[in-house]
């Protein structure tokens, strides 16, 4: 671990959104699931969802490009279980789905604890998703197509959350829990040291200020 990349980890993590996030509803194609990690990285969201079998999140590494390192991928059961947890943690819902009262996704305030639900391509989001959301989300288009690829449509939603938190400074300083912070730190430096000590149950060390290791 040089002191360049724990500098460079650091500030990453110190830019997590905690209250941002996306519900991945049945997206089935292992490319359009890295695809939209790799979106979530790109804006700091900290953590994903996903109602899916083990074989449909298989991650497709060419186009993850390792991004399920740094952003954490949480399964649920099914869609109510996820939305529970969700709307227990404060979240607001919202359902990528052009229904008759769907708003425009940029009149949204993604200021606000924010989950973007989406659904594999051919299907769309679930009808038991879409009665359990708050609001529905369209994005407008004028061509002949009727909808997105499922990826580019979490691209450019997380994009206009990501221009309305920049303009509200939520960047500017960790979100995180100082306890939270320094363990997702570590077990981003030290992948591998970090999954011995949970494997035998030791709390880990501390690290220095270019991150080496301290004792503990």
């Amino acid at each position: 671990m040089t002191p360049e990349r724990f500098h460079r980890l650091r500030a990453a993590l110190a830019r997590r959104q905690p209250d941002l996030t996306v519900l991945m509803d049945l997206v089935h194609k292992s490319h359009n699931f890295s695809a939209i990690l790799r979106s979530c990285d790109a804006v700091g969201v900290l953590e994903a969802h996903v109602v899916a079998t083990e074989d449909a999140v298989a991650i497709h590494h060419a186009t993850s490009a390792g991004t399920k390192k740094w952003v954490a991928v949480r399964r649920h059961a099914n869609v109510a279980e996820a939305i529970g947890h969700l709307r227990g943690r404060g979240f607001t819902i919202l359902a990528a789905h052009p229904s008759a009262d769907a708003v425009d996704y940029r009149e949204v305030d993604y200021t606000r604890p924010t989950t973007l639900t989406l659904g594999a391509e051919l299907r769309g989001v679930s009808a038991e998703a879409l009665a359990l959301a708050d609001v529905h989300i369209t994005i407008p288009m004028v061509g002949l197509v009727h909808s997105l690829n499922v990826s580019v449509a979490a691209g450019l939603v997380l994009f206009e959350a990501f221009r309305q938190r920049s303009a509200a400074s939520m960047y500017e300083q960790t979100r995180l829990p100082a306890d939270e912070f320094a363990a997702r730190l570590f077990e981003w430096a030290y992948p591998s040291l970090a999954r011995r000590r949970r494997e035998v149950g030791r709390a880990y060390p501390p690290l220095g200020p270019n991150g080496e290791l301290l004792p503990d």
